[in-house]
């Protein structure tokens, strides 16, 4: 760096410049010790507008080229002209690596979009392009199958993703043994591309000139490895390129290993839900029957509220339908729900005594040892005799049971139980019922009654509001009074907070009358 005045004198430098231009005292004139470039320069600048910019000089001293960088400066009122000198070839190779560094950072940024994905196929599939289209006229991905073998995937700069089997030995390819082992393999430089056997590259690159191998990391064992080749006639891979190589390869991996992971999370818990879940509603024999199902949270499948349905084995037997509310929600209260489910179907031989049913399962559940955790119940043995269907009822801790008749009657059947899992003994109440055609039978959870909204946000639906609203359902079908049931529990709910909500209809199958054609 060296300054000078409007009148060419030089008023500062540093050592740099002292050494460059061999100048030792200051006040000397700028042209005397300057190439000539940089005085005409100096003396340009000097009378150009200060307002506009200031352009960079450049031109050799000695054996080398410089850019020379003008600044303005006023020292104790004296303006100068201050100028930066930068080697030419020092900056250009500052400007390479700083343009190569940007490029490798857009290439990472757009690798971490493509890379987000957690469907396998998907995350696979932008690996593999990203790879031939930035770091290899052809990649291939060496992953081992669920038995024994490897499974290859290629793509070249056409972005066309083609997996086969590996039909070689892994060992025959320079490298790959110990990236598919996790261990660093050998430097591309070490590496001889020509020992690639033929058949590993498929015919897709005719002379591979130089390659990288490189470890796809996972979580605890590799997902695979990389292979990065390119053809004869381009530079071979830098140590920085291979490195760069190597850093994609661990990003590629990790999201690969997530992505799996995330897979293999979601077959299990899809195989879990699947038992969780309620069963479908159907009508069993000469009885109509529909039901719903709300869990509390916008994203769950599963809670604290089911039902089931146990169709009868022959004519003479009774059809039994549960519907329960385990303490909690979310997936814990769905564990709780799948044991009882399950143990009532181990019950299912004594159904036809309720009150042996309940006492059975409340020691089950007592045997845990865990008095938060209960579940309410209401048993229903149903069965068709003529055109009615006798029901029998038992309630344990649960919202009794509603009877809508056609002309609008809203009735409560009078059973009553205590709650499963709390006390050593169960007191139940077995009441029995027969519904005349057109008639229902209604069971529900407290999550429809305790629904907590309407127009001050946190009043309870409750009995007698639910009680007011069947009493307009005289008649419906199942399908359909369950429906409204659970829209009227949603609609007053809104978007706010609500428990999980069950809703079951029972009534006799309608006989379908012919049209006066069919005689």
């Amino acid at each position: 760096m060296l300054a000078a005045d409007t009148g060419g004198v030089i008023r500062q430098l540093n050592n740099a410049a002292r050494s460059l231009f061999g100048i030792a005292e200051l006040g000397g004139l700028l042209v005397d010790a300057v190439p000539s470039w940089l005085g005409q320069a100096h003396l340009r600048l000097v009378n150009a507008d200060q307002t506009a910019p200031a352009t960079p000089a450049r031109g050799p001293i000695g054996e080398r080229t410089f850019e020379a960088h003008p600044t303005h400066w006023t020292d104790r009122g004296v303006p100068n002209i201050v100028w930066w000198l930068v080697e030419s070839a020092d900056h250009q190779s500052a400007s390479d690596t700083l343009r190569i560094e940007r490029e490798r950072t857009a290439f990472l940024a757009e690798a971490s979009n493509d890379l987000s994905s957690l469907n396998v196929d998907l995350c696979l599939n932008a690996t593999m392009r990203l790879a031939a289209r930035h770091l290899a006229d052809l990649a291939v991905m060496v992953t081992p199958k669920a038995g024994r073998g490897y499974t290859a995937v290629f793509c070249g700069p056409d972005a066309h993703v083609v997996s086969e089997d590996l039909d070689i030995d892994p060992g025959e390819v320079p490298g790959l043994t110990e990236a598919l082992q996790g261990t660093p393999p050998m430097p591309s430089r070490w590496t001889d591309p020509t020992a690639v056997p033929e058949r590993f590259l498929r015919g897709r690159l005719d002379e591979p000139g130089s390659m990288v191998v490189a470890t796809l990391p996972g979580l605890g064992t590799p997902v695979g490895a990389m292979v990065f080749v390119r053809r004869s006639g381009r530079a071979a891979y830098t140590k920085g390129e291979e490195a760069f190589a190597k850093l994609f390869a661990a990003r590629a991996g990790t999201a690969m290993s997530a992505a799996r992971l995330y897979a293999e999370q979601t077959s299990i818990t899809e195989i879990l839900m699947r038992e969780l879940l309620p069963p479908r509603a159907r009508d069993l024999d000469g009885v109509e029957l529909a039901a719903r199902y709300r869990p509390s949270g916008s994203g769950e499948r599963v809670g604290g509220d089911f039902y089931d349905l146990y169709p009868a084995t022959r004519g003479d037997q009774e059809s039994l339908v549960v519907l329960g509310d385990v303490c909690g929600k979310g997936l814990q209260a769905a564990v709780l729900t799948g044991k009882i489910r399950n143990a009532l179907q181990v019950l299912l031989p004594l159904a036809g005594d309720h009150h042996d049913v309940l006492g059975r399962l409340n020691q089950m559940m007592l045997l845990n040892g865990d008095p938060t955790k209960f579940v309410t119940l209401v048993l229903a043995s149903v069965r068709r005799h003529g055109e009615r269907v006798r029901v029998r009822l038992t309630s344990a801790g649960h919202p009794a049971p509603l009877i809508i008749r056609p002309d609008g009657t809203v009735e409560e059947v009078p059973t009553i139980g205590t709650l499963i899992g709390v006390m050593e003994q169960v007191s139940t109440d077995t009441v029995t019922i027969e519904l005349a055609p057109g008639e229902t039978c209604l069971l529900h959870t407290d999550g429809v009654t305790e629904a907590r909204g309407g127009p001050r946000g946190d009043e309870m639906f409750g009995d007698d509001r639910l009680r007011q609203e069947l009493a307009r359902c005289g008649g419906m079908t199942p399908d359909t009074l369950v429906e409204h049931v659970q829209l009227l529990a949603s609609d007053w709910v809104g978007d706010g907070y609500h428990d999980d909500m069950a809703v079951i209809a029972i009534t006799p199958r309608r006989e379908r009358r012919p049209e006066p054609d069919e005689g």
